[in-house]
């Protein structure tokens, strides 16, 4: 769309030009007052209403917009986080232990049962009743038990089948048992209808959150191949490519009852290799509740008849018309004998919504998937008269308009009552027809400056731009529907301000401040030397053998508790932690930021993980002793990695460090020359004489006395 400049301002006002054309109508009598007065009121409330509908229309898609790609970034975000990197390698190792069994008869006969009862009388019904079982049935061993742990004997109806988390015992139920509770709040949380982990080796679906149909079936071989599904999963295992989503446009899916689904797809990577593909399920739901500004169409200014829709490339809508959520029986009964086939309408009544069902084929249709933007006067899909603003959405992956409309008998019923009044008033004598005049410049052209300026700010880029409501008529309306709906794209703003500071918040949980500053820069290769630093390492003594008689979950939660309150302790003492690996933990401090006292802080902090240590042993009621090396000097840092950062440290002072972890002794802190020199006044050190370090020789060393 071009950006185009506003007129010249008149030296005369719309109010002036209005007052001497009702003295020169009242002159020339009772036709030319009627006639002119119409027309300038009929094309002023012609531009108001296009300029409303254009900015609604504009609003929505950029909604819808806004919506696609915040769900492309969360869905890229997920599919990097290691949570759904290790799901992925977990439900596959577990899939293939599966395939390795001997299908139980009973087990078979449950599913297949399932398939008979459940199942296919659906798929008769959408397909035909020559539809054959076989078709659909399972083809090894790992589909069978899944959907005969997850569906068959779920103890949940099928709209709460996802509150299972563990069905069975074996790999699988430990796997699903704990990553389904954490899958299952993001898909919440994220909005997605459904989340799905698909094995590009076997195309196999190997989990999902809803458990349908399609759970533990081929995308490649089985029924659903042909599905949107399937395109979105075979897209997004071609390359790894960790910016990559792929979106797939509603079509009905079969597993859902045949209702309209749409699917994103991003590939799941370990090792520069796609190990799988996670595929979120897009929300109806969501693009009504944006199109649709939550039914409230009347706070948009759009009056009792102004609707707003989406449209797809096949000109069958993506969301649904306002009438179908007011008055059902009426929409329905209006598109009989229109675009809309009787099998059409039966499958909006069954499937409770008209997306993919309800055509939609209109000039504002056909221009707006044409990529062109415009307003005028047109017939809508059932034939209705309506001023309509049209144009794309754009949306990588999918062709789709939106359009908004109004019928022109509500658009143009103030005209006709003004023609009427206009009437009246040229029968009475000049002396009324000023006093109107008068009173017509300050009544109605008033509130159209205010509301022209507020545009104009709003435009300009004041977003909390308002206008007064002076009056409660037409105008008054669009006035306070102009408010609400800058209320309404204001608190959208803070919203998606919020999802960017979580953003933020998740990237400096991985990298320090000022090193993540530079990466949104536009830094790719970060690597720095600093002259003085003090890196510390430490490590839990007998903790292997510890924890080997440990259940998983109890290592888990005594380690990340351990490790939790080192972070806090880093995190008042300035230190920066590095890494952790397995029980093993190193930090350093004086950078990225320098700090003079960075020995001392560190030392400090070794105190404190002694003492932690100690407490959290008496908790958990285990024997665990930390051993901690500290040694001070120049070393290299930087980024490294591409679809996972981290900030890593290299050079002889680390080396040293660690070499000062490994020899020393359980509940003690050892540290270098270094170190001791900077500290020796201020801590209390014992020499432990010369003690031998790989590739080093004999190195003098230190002990803290605590």
């Amino acid at each position: 769309m071009t950006d185009a400049s506003p007129p010249p301002a008149s030296r005369f006002g719309l109010a002036a030009k209005l007052f001497a054309v009702l003295l020169l109508l009242g002159a020339a009598g009772v036709l030319i007052t009627g006639v002119l007065g119409y027309v300038r009121a009929r094309d002023a409330l012609r531009e108001a209403i296009y300029n409303q509908l254009t900015i609604t229309r504009e609003s929505k898609a950029h909604q819808v917009s806004n919506y696609i790609r915040s769900a492309r970034n969360d869905l890229r975000l997920l599919a990097t986080s290691k949570m759904v990197i290790d799901a992925m390698r977990g439900f596959r190792e577990a899939v293939d232990e599966l395939d390795a069994r001997p299908l139980p008869d009973d087990v078979r006969q449950r599913v297949v049962g399932w398939y008979e009862a459940d199942y296919m009388p659906m798929v008769r019904r959408l397909l035909g009743p020559d539809a054959p079982l076989q078709d659909f049935l399972p083809v090894r061993p790992a589909p069978y038990f899944l959907q005969d742990w997850y569906i068959v004997q779920n103890p949940h109806p099928r709209d709460r089948r996802k509150l299972l988390d563990k069905a069975a015992a074996g790999a699988y139920g430990d796997v699903h048992a704990t990553f389904h509770p954490l899958l299952r709040m993001a898909a919440s949380t994220l909005n997605f209808t459904d989340l799905l982990l698909v094995d590009p080796r076997t195309s196999r679906v190997i989990y999902t959150v809803d458990k349908e149909a399609e759970f533990g079936t081929s995308l490649r071989a089985g029924p659903y191949r042909k599905s949107n599904l399937a395109a979105a999963a075979a897209r997004c295992a071609e390359a790894p490519d960790p910016s990559r989503t792929c979106l797939e446009d509603f079509a009905d899916f079969l597993p859902s009852d045949g209702d309209p689904e749409a699917f994103m797809a991003a590939p799941v990577i370990e090792n520069g290799v796609v190990t799988g593909v996670l595929v979120a399920q897009l929300s109806i739901g969501e693009l009504d509740s944006i199109v649709t500004g939550d039914r409230r169409w009347q706070h948009e200014g759009l009056g009792q008849t102004g609707d707003a829709y989406l449209v797809g490339a096949d000109l069958n809508l993506r969301s649904s018309p306002r009438l179908f959520f007011e008055d059902r029986e009426r929409y329905l009964a209006g598109l009989k004998g229109g675009q809309t086939s009787d099998a059409d309408i039966e499958d909006i009544r069954r499937y409770g919504t008209p997306v993919l069902q309800q055509r939609a084929d209109t000039a504002a249709s056909r221009a707006a998937l044409g990529g062109v933007e415009g307003t005028g006067e047109i017939l809508d899909y059932r034939g209705v008269p309506v001023l309509a603003s049209w144009g794309p959405v754009r949306i990588s992956g999918v062709n789709w308009g939106l359009v908004a409309t109004m019928e022109a008998s509500e658009a143009f019923a103030p005209v006709a009552r003004l023609q009427r009044d206009l009437l009246i008033v040229g029968a009475i004598a000049l002396l009324v027809v000023l006093a109107a005049g008068a009173w017509l410049s300050r009544s109605l052209l008033g509130p159209l400056r205010e509301l022209t300026a507020g545009v104009r700010r709003f435009a300009g880029g004041d977003h909390k731009a308002h206008v007064p409501v002076r009056t409660h008529d037409e105008i008054g309306q669009l006035c306070f529907a102009f408010n609400t709906m800058v209320d309404e794209i204001s608190e959208k703003n803070i919203v998606i301000e919020g999802k960017n500071r979580e953003n933020e918040e998740l990237l400096l949980n991985v990298l320090p401040a000022p090193i993540a500053n530079r990466l949104r820069g536009g830094e790719r290769r970060i690597a720095d030397g600093f002259a003085e630093v003090t890196v510390a390492f430490a490590d839990l003594v007998g903790f292997t053998a510890m924890s080997s008689e440990m259940p998983p979950a109890e290592v888990v939660t005594l380690l990340n508790g351990l490790f939790s309150r080192f972070d806090e302790a880093a995190h008042e003492l300035g230190i920066e932690k590095i890494k952790t690996v397995g029980d093993a933990y190193m930090a350093v401090c004086g950078l990225p930021v320098h700090v003079p006292d960075h020995a001392a802080r560190m030392v400090r902090m070794a105190i404190r993980m002694v003492h932690i240590t100690r407490e959290h042993a008496l908790e958990y009621k285990v024997s665990m002793k930390l051993r901690v090396g500290i040694n001070s000097g120049p070393v290299v840092a930087g980024v490294i990695g591409k679809s996972k950062y981290i900030y890593d440290l290299w050079g002889d002072t680390v080396n040293l460090a660690s070499r000062m972890e490994s020899a020393g002794l359980p509940d003690m802190i050892q540290v270098t020359r270094p170190v001791y020199e900077a500290l020796k006044d201020q801590f209390a050190f014992e020499a432990r004489g010369e003690i031998e370090v790989k590739g080093k020789g004999n190195v003098e060393a230190w002990v803290l006395r605590l």
